[in-house]
């Protein structure tokens, strides 16, 4: 064996430049102390280079990195040699004694005695610090090796502070010695990530398309990415000569997957090509075992492959259904298989398959000569290939739909109906999230010289692609472009471009593209022109889908009323029309209902945020998004996450937006959508600011801003910035947050996105009060009480009187507090009423009314631990020891503090009563007592019911009674 030691952050020098130099993107060391992890993915996803990375990124102690050494499988305890004898290098840490049995002695010694041995040396070199021992490809050692491997990784911390890090590749069982280590299983790249990683080998030399053809064609595997790349000319690389296709043939697909199908025999290679054939365009990577096992009955007339007993180390079968344990072996198999194997094995599977995948499989079964209208067959498949693809009753999902149509275009001879059939593949695409697809599938169209009518539909397609991954610049004016073809010929699809455009202006903070896009050519009568600035809308949530957000501009459209009900309200909202607005807004809201296409759903959830209406929006997203899953719709997976990401940052309800904030930032990813994750990143981004984590909010505001940056994002952008300031404000910087929000909600060329800047205006005034600057902050003031009037923010209200308490003079700032207070008492959302009784708490300290400021600063504790903002939390906690008040709870005997009104209700609550039960007890609302219990919990320093419960019986011994 053969090993390679490094320590804090020097490299290991066998790191190469031919290696992956990218992974899956993870922070730090990925195994805390005295745990440990078995690292696996497909061969080429970065195995050894995440080790690396891991290794260097760990500064708490020495590393000790061992590299496999295949040839010395055979020699018996070799591996653990290997890491005995680095972990006993100086630069490590000697052991003080020799260990028992020591390394020329491993030889004889029973499995025990092997595990003392390797637990005595590595206690001894973690003596003065922690260790991190990474093991890269263990499974390569030999049997006693890995066994004490495996039984060191079940038990770490038997070895001291030792945390260790196995790989192993992921596309075969794991070795029963590593069984009990728990699996990290490293992702393909992200898209960007992929594209990064080839800016970075090529200095950015790479074709734009042609860098998004590697990208594509690699499906997030390094290994594969580089192959390719290393695979073409300079000229190809530059985009002056055409790429070759397939771009990832068989040579290079087997030279990647290794020895891996070297083993196996004639009837094992014609199970897994017909396995392969089968899942090729699958949504989940797996298919039914039964037609597989029929088909493979008729290749070989009843043989033995036909029981279907693939190698268990690359085919997994379970439940009915079979599935590859990598994609990148699949694809080996499948083209190493040459052109007459792969169609002998989909004639198979045709005869066994019915409806659209029995149909595809006959397709692909075609000889690839037979592409003309001259060949009659071959015609009538497309045909009726393309029929069933475009027929909704058909069950199936996008992905299968846009694979049939783009077979059907490929056996139809140049014409409208080839066009035809690359359009409608090209919206499935889409629908599926594969971008990339779709836009290959369209510049064919734009190459077929297609009517008005196709290239204006082919133009809606690309901008739709653009809007979501793309400048919206551009996207706008494909947009306007496919309206204006449109318009003679299909008023609904130009519709629908009227909006994408709109859609694009309002992401790009474009007030006069808004207005161009929803008013040219559908202006209402008796409307004069735009005065004024337009109304501010929807809590950083785009009004209308947004970068990023799906709508009709997704696909073609379905529902006209709603697209022209939108059109209106958009429309009318920003020429301050609120009451037209609302009308039409409301019409698209109500006319949505679970099981309508996704596209109206999200509309509906769009109309419902400009609204306010948030438990509309909340039901609507959330139909979009089991739509979405039901359909197979994975493009719009983002945005309906997105809806209900700010839909939740809007009803403060912070930890809600952040999860689902995390799981549309996937699915942007996986569907290619760089804005709708810079979205994402921006409600990530404003959730951990409620939360005190400022790392994540830098981590989150850096990718939105630098997609925001590239793709002429104005609104997310804007939301990174705010959300930059409320962490300066969470941590008592006001000053700093007062500069930082300023050029955002002032008048001026550096204001920020007209549908978010509204929405700062309450965290400004706060940080210019309380920086002592409060008169500037009066003009924007009068601003948001014109907002706040229109009603679509339900907190705009409460929000308006702290903001004139905040500069109101003494006395006019008490009785604006309390107005404030009773406001939020109707709106609900437990950070925003904290942050009003804590600045009035504040204000009442100041003026030394030190028990009223303690109940409104322990309200305002209460609150703010209750949604998680723990920056505010803190700086709570610091105001109530300035009052002299303990933040850390009372004693027994502070039920005295209470007021007789409190009191009763405390003992009916240890008494077990409910809310409502003490309400009828008391003739009080159920509002009244919750409202008395958060000054109970925040006065006695208790989080429940329970506590309190306990507090009174230890306080006064006998069961409590009104």
């Amino acid at each position: 064996m053969t090993g390679q030691t490094t320590v804090r952050h020097t490299a290991p020098a066998d790191v190469r430049r031919d290696r992956p130099t990218a992974v899956p993107e993870r922070a730090g060391v990925p195994v805390a102390e005295g745990e440990a992890r078995l690292v696996t993915g497909e061969p080429g996803c970065g195995r050894s280079r995440f080790l690396d990375r891991a290794a260097r990124a760990f500064t708490a102690g020495p590393v000790v990195l061992v590299r496999a050494d295949p040839d010395s499988v055979t020699v018996p305890h070799g591996g653990l040699r290997a890491l005995l004898r680095l972990s006993a290098e100086p630069r490590v840490t000697p052991p003080a004694v020799p260990p028992p049995n020591g390394l020329d002695r491993l030889d004889g010694l029973d499995g025990p005695s092997a595990d003392a041995v390797l637990r005595s040396v590595l206690r001894a070199a973690c003596a003065d610090g922690p260790l991190l021992v990474c093991v890269d490809d263990a499974h390569l050692w030999d049997p006693a090796s890995r066994a004490a491997l495996g039984r060191l990784g079940r038990d770490p911390r038997a070895a001291g502070a030792v945390s260790l890090l196995l790989t192993a590749p992921g596309h075969r069982p794991v070795d029963p010695e590593f069984a009990g280590i728990p699996p990290l299983r490293l992702d393909p790249l992200t898209a960007a990530a992929s594209a990064a990683l080839l800016d970075e080998e090529t200095g950015g030399s790479v074709d734009r398309g042609v860098r998004d053809d590697l990208v594509a064609e690699a499906e997030g595997n390094p290994a594969l990415l580089l192959a390719l790349l290393r695979s073409l000319t300079p000229a190809q690389l530059r985009g002056r000569a055409p790429l070759p296709r397939p771009l990832a043939d068989a040579e290079i697909l087997t030279g990647l997957v290794g020895g891996c199908l070297g083993a196996l025999t004639a009837e094992e290679d014609q199970v897994l090509v017909t396995a392969a054939a089968a899942v090729r365009e699958a949504e989940d990577g797996s298919a039914a075992v039964a037609p597989v096992r029929r088909a493979l009955a008729r290749l070989t007339g009843g043989a033995p492959a036909a029981r279907l007993d693939p190698p268990p180390q690359l085919l997994v079968l379970g439940d009915g259904r079979l599935r590859f344990r990598s994609a990148l072996v699949r694809r080996a198999l499948y083209a190493r298989a040459g052109e007459r194997g792969r169609r002998a094995a989909h004639r198979a599977l045709a005869a066994q398959e019915a409806g659209l995948p029995g149909l595809l499989h006959r397709a692909w079964a075609v000889p690839a000569d037979a592409t003309t209208a001259a060949d009659g067959a071959a015609a009538a498949l497309a045909t009726g290939l393309a029929a069933a693809a475009t027929d909704p009753a058909v069950p199936a999902s996008p992905r299968l739909r846009c694979a049939a149509l783009a077979r059907a275009a490929d056996l139809t001879g140049d014409g409208r109906d080839r066009a035809g059939h690359r359009l409608a593949a090209a919206q499935q695409a889409l629908l599926a999230g594969q971008p990339h697809r779709a836009l290959r599938l369209l510049d064919a169209v734009r190459t077929g010289a297609p009517g008005t009518e196709l290239r204006g539909r082919a133009e809606l397609l690309r901008g739709a692609a653009l809007l979501r991954d793309g400048p919206v610049d551009e996207a706008r004016a494909t947009l306007l472009l496919a309206k204006s073809l449109l318009a003679a010929h299909a008023p609904a699809a130009a519709l629908a471009a009227t909006l994408g455009a709109a859609d694009a202006a309002w992401a790009a903070g474009d007030v006069p593209g808004c207005l161009e896009a929803l008013a040219e050519g559908h202006r209402e009568q008796g409307r004069d022109g735009l005065s004024g600035p337009p109304a501010e809308t929807g809590a950083g949530t785009p009004a209308g889908p947004g970068a990023g957000s799906a709508g009709p501009a997704a696909s073609l459209p379905s529902g006209d009323d709603v697209l022209r009900e939108h059109r209106r309200g958009m429309l009318a909202l920003l020429e301050r029309r609120f009451e037209a607005a609302v009308r039409s807004l409301r019409r698209v809201v109500d006319g949505a209902a679970p099981g309508d296409r996704v596209e109206t759903l999200l509309r509906a959830a769009a109309a419902a945020l400009l609204m306010g209406d948030l438990v509309g929006a909340r039901g609507a997203a959330t139909a979009a998004l089991v739509a979405a899953r039901t359909q197979g719709e994975a493009a719009a997976l983002g945005p309906a996450l997105e809806y209900l990401a700010y839909t939740e940052l809007r009803a403060g309800r912070h930890g809600l937006a952040r999860t689902h904030a995390e799981e549309g930032l996937r699915a942007a990813h996986r569907a290619g959508q760089r804005n709708t994750a810079a979205h994402h990143h921006a409600a990530q981004a404003l959730a951990a600011s409620i939360d005190g984590d400022a790392d994540a909010v830098a981590r989150h505001v850096r990718h939105a801003q630098e997609i925001s940056l590239r793709h002429g994002l104005a609104q997310a952008a804007t939301l990174a910035e705010w959300a930059l300031a409320r962490v300066d404000l969470g941590e008592g910087r006001p000053a700093e947050a007062a500069d930082r929000l300023g050029p955002l909600v002032r008048p001026g060329p550096g204001r920020g996105h007209f549908a978010v800047w509204m929405l700062a205006v309450p965290c400004f005034v706060e940080a210019a009060a309380r920086a002592g600057r409060g008169g500037s902050a009066g003009p924007v003031v009068e601003e948001f009480a014109e907002w706040a009037r229109f009603g679509a923010d339900p907190q705009a209200p409460a929000q308006l009187l702290r903001c004139r308490a905040l500069l109101a003079p003494p006395d006019r700032a008490d009785g604006l507090y309390e107005s404030a207070l009773a406001l939020h008492e109707t709106a609900g959302g437990d950070f925003e009423r904290a942050r009003t009784e804590f600045l009035y708490g504040q204000w009442l300290r100041r003026r030394r009314r030190l028990r009223e400021a303690r109940d409104r600063l322990g309200a305002a504790l209460v609150g703010f631990e209750r949604c998680g903002a723990r920056a505010w939390a803190a700086q709570a906690r610091a105001e109530l020891r300035a009052n002299g008040t303990s933040a850390g709870g009372a004693r027994a005997g502070d039920l005295s503090a209470l007021t007789p009104q409190q009191l009763r209700i405390v003992r009916h609550v240890a008494g077990g009563a409910t809310n409502r039960e003490i309400a009828q007890a008391l003739t009080v609302s159920t509002r009244t007592v919750d409202y008395h219990l958060r000054k109970v919990f925040a006065a006695l320093g208790v989080r429940s019911r329970v506590e309190l419960a306990r507090l009174v019986e230890q306080t006064e011994k006998t069961p409590a009674h009104p």
